[in-house]
Parts: structure tokens; sequence; C-alpha cells
């Protein structure tokens, strides 16, 4: 997650008395005037629209396209089927993007918002796939547990407001730190080649540490846009490097078509599992309490705050666009926050840069061609950008919980006995299979993400909230 700078209630009522902006909000790029509309509001040029696009989509690629390409590998798709469900993500992360950017009645925060396929919802889709009998038969689950949570969370979505305080630091930074921390032995299977029961071979190692060199190489010598996409320039280089290695397939793109169409519910119609959708109802209620912080935080930087009518409908957009996605293969989808901080450093805040980039990853979706690059990519070489990928995911949630206040009340014992019970399903797989523990709770015990989450939260509020009675 991105830094983005904050400042207090009180230093943005004093910037006003002076007649001064927050944060962020001069001397941008937006070319505004005294016409009276606000920047966000503000139509900007077409060459700084396309170009302020095309760096937002850059920003946040590598964050949609993962997710399929976690779950892909996992459940053992054909190369044929990752690429589709990678076009799939970018069109539905478009749609959201759009939904939230531009908005309709009651739906969409109308600010600068990327939204895409949510990384946290990787850790809980995989546990849900580990529960099928052939984990191929999984998706239509998930697809039927993402409908249901998104149509919940649209509900909920003017009542969560209220419901912020019990996901304060300690708790947000600890779903955080587990989500990143579950998602790392993913990467370390793909340097093993999707053995994890043998060692990785010295060609992988060889290719996943290339490829981690290159992305740290190019994070710590380049500047400003090409930095930002140190990522996806490192998967490009380490698939370069696999071609003379012969680690490259390349049969994905023998049969894409350059047009095509995300055909709804193409690995089956959703199947209503209860204790998927427990598990990813658990999700949504974590992607809200993040897409909530992160539209406080761009209030700040775009010098609108989201008070909390707009944060409604930020969250009605967030959660129709899950619910929507699973019709078109999709995933469920939340803000971004790289791009916040995106915002922040060009200091262009029109959402009308933001719905661009919407629509070119629409664009990108309905073209099977392009997808199927993505598909080509080794996973030793995906391993290699995973261990910084999700790495950083996990260092963010430990900077979170930094400012949690660890050495204050409870607030250790909550993130400590947290982060244990999150954990158990991380270093061990079998912990959970007891006959004696019914399905529902056991999918739910075996992501730690959502096991983390819950207990925090409880503790939270039994450590936080209810008072002491006196001695």
């Amino acid at each position: 997650m991105a830094s983005v700078p904050r400042f207090t209630e009180r230093s943005a009522e004093q910037g006003a008395e002076r007649g001064a902006e927050p944060p962020g909000a001069s001397g941008d790029g937006d070319d505004g005037g005294g016409d009276g509309v606000h920047p966000v509001d503000r139509l900007v040029p077409p060459g700084k629209l396309l170009a302020g696009g095309f760096q937002h989509v850059a920003a946040s690629y590598a964050g949609v396209v993962a997710p399929p390409l976690v779950l892909g590998a996992y459940i053992g798709l054909s190369p044929a089927q990752i690429t589709f469900l990678v076009g799939a993500s970018l069109f539905t992360a478009g749609v959201a993007t759009l939904l939230q950017t531009i908005g309709f009645w009651k739906v969409g925060a109308r600010l600068p918002f990327v939204n895409g396929v949510s990384f946290a919802g990787v850790a809980p889709m995989l546990a849900v796939a580990d529960a099928q009998p052939d984990r191929r038969d999984a998706l239509p689950v998930i697809y039927g547990a993402v409908i249901v949570a998104g149509v919940l969370g649209f509900v909920l979505a003017p009542y969560f407001c209220r419901l912020v305080r019990f996901f304060p630091p300690v708790v947000s930074g600890t779903v955080i730190t587990l989500i990143g921390i579950s998602l790392l032995p993913v990467s370390f299977g793909w340097i093993q080649g999707g053995r994890a029961d043998r060692p990785a071979s010295l060609t992988n190692l060889g290719l996943a540490g290339a490829t981690l060199a290159v992305v740290l190489v190019l994070r710590r010598l380049l500047k400003g846009f090409l930095q930002q996409i140190a990522i996806l320039l490192g998967l490009v280089a380490g698939t370069l490097i696999a071609v003379p290695a012969g680690a490259v397939d390349f049969s994905p793109t023998e049969h894409a078509r350059v047009v095509g169409f995300p055909t709804p519910f193409h690995f089956g119609a959703p199947h209503f599992a209860v204790s998927a959708i427990v598990s990813m109802c658990v999700l949504m209620l974590v992607c809200m309490t993040e897409s909530t912080a992160d539209m406080l935080a761009l209030g700040e930087v775009v010098g609108r705050t989201a008070d909390e009518k707009l944060i409604a409908r930020g969250l009605r957009a967030d959660t129709l666009g899950s619910a929507v996605s699973p019709l078109f293969n999709g995933f469920a989808n939340s803000a971004f926050a790289q791009n916040i901080g995106l915002v922040a450093l060009t200091r262009v805040r029109s959402r009308f840069v933001v719905a661009a980039c919407g629509l070119m990853f629409v664009l990108l979706g309905l073209s099977p061609v392009f997808a199927s690059l993505i598909a080509v990519v080794p996973r030793p070489v995906l391993g290699g950008a995973g261990i910084v990928l999700f790495g950083s995911v996990a260092a963010s949630g430990v900077n979170v919980l930094r400012t949690a206040g660890l050495d204050q009340g409870d607030n250790l014992l909550v993130a400590a006995t947290s982060l244990g019970v999150g954990l158990i399903p991380v270093v061990s797989h079998t912990f959970y299979d007891n006959a004696a523990i019914p399905a529902t709770v056991r999918i739910l015990l075996d992501s730690g993400v959502s096991a983390g989450c819950v207990v925090a939260v409880v503790l939270n509020v039994v450590f936080n909230h209810v008072r002491r009675r006196p001695d």
C-alpha cells in the first residue's frame, strides 16, 4: 500500500482560514483556472488524459493480473484458460473503475480511484479451492460466494461507516500483514515449478533470482513513472532471460484472438456454498475497511473531504463491481492504494484521468491476444517478482501496525494472538483436517486472513471497547 501525505483536521481548518489548499492540491497539472470547477471534476486536455490514464494502468496493471495468475496456476488451469481469466479480470477492473470515477445515482465516490481485483481475496479463494474434491471445480463456488458477498456489501454500505471504529490500525494492520505472509508461499511454489514437494531446480532459482535482482535494481536506479512499473519491467526482463533457457511456453498466444468478449459464466454457473460465502463475506468486510481508509486518504490528497455520504457511494461502487464481476468471470474488487500515491506524486486530481484508465482496462480485457502475453511469463519469473510484490504487502501491514500504538493497552496482545492464529494454516495445511470440525468452520479457519481478521476484531472489541468492571 502506498504511503500518502496526511494532515489533521485542525491543520485543514487552519489552511482553510488562510485560503490554502490541502497537501498535493496546489501547483498541479490540472490546468485549472478560476472557473469554479473543482480539479477533481475538471476534464483535462486529451493528451494529458491519455498519458495520465496509461500511467495509472501501468501502476496498477501488475496488481490486477496477479490474483488471476495466482489462482489460475494454483487450481491447474491451462495456459489458455489462465489467459481468459486474466482478460476477464482486466475487463471487470475497468468496469469497476468506471463505476467508481463516473458513477450513477448514489454509486461511485467520483474520486480518481482505480478499482481492481483485491489481493486480499487470493488467500480465501485458495482456501475455497483446497476444500473442493477437484481444485478445477473451485471457480463456480468462488463466483457464487463473491456475488453474495458483493450484494451484502452493497446493502451494508450506508451503515458500514459507523462500524469503522471496530477496524482500527491494530486490526487492519494485522489483516494486511497476514495477506502478504499468506501469499509468499505461493511465490515460493512458483519458483519450485508448481511442485511444493520438490526442491527448486537451479534453472528456476536462477530465473527467480535474476528477476528479483532486476526489480530491485530498477527500483533503486529509476525514478518517477519508470520506478513505479519496475515490477512490470522485471517480469519482461525475466521472461526474456528465460527464452534462451527454454523456460518460456508460447502456446497460449498461438490461438488467441485479437478481439474477444469474456463469455458470461465461462467456467460454469455459480454455485452457492455456505462455507465459501462466509469466507467471502469476511473478505468483503476487510475490503470495505481498506477502501474506506483509502477514500479518507485520497480525499485529503485531492482536497475533497470524504464524508459519510461520499464513503457510502464509494463502497456501493466497490461492492456493486464485485457483485457483477463474476458474471464476466472476475473477482472481488477494491480500491488500489498505489494509485493514491500516484495522484499525490503527479498532483493531477481529475477523476476523468482515472476513468480513462478504466476504459483502457476494458479495452485490454477485450483483447485476448494481449492477455495471452501475460500467460507466457514463466512461473519462476513470477515467483521472483512475487517476493517483492507479496513481501511489500506484508511490510505495509507492519507499517500500519507501527502506528497502532502496540505499547498502549492490550494492542500488542491483540496483534500477537491474531497473527498467531492467522499463521496456522500458512505453516500447516493439515492443521484443521479433523472430521469433527464442520466444513463451514474449517474453510474459515483454513484462510489465515479470514481467521486472523475475525480474531483481531473480536479481541479488539473485548480488550478495547468492553469496559472492565471495577474491582
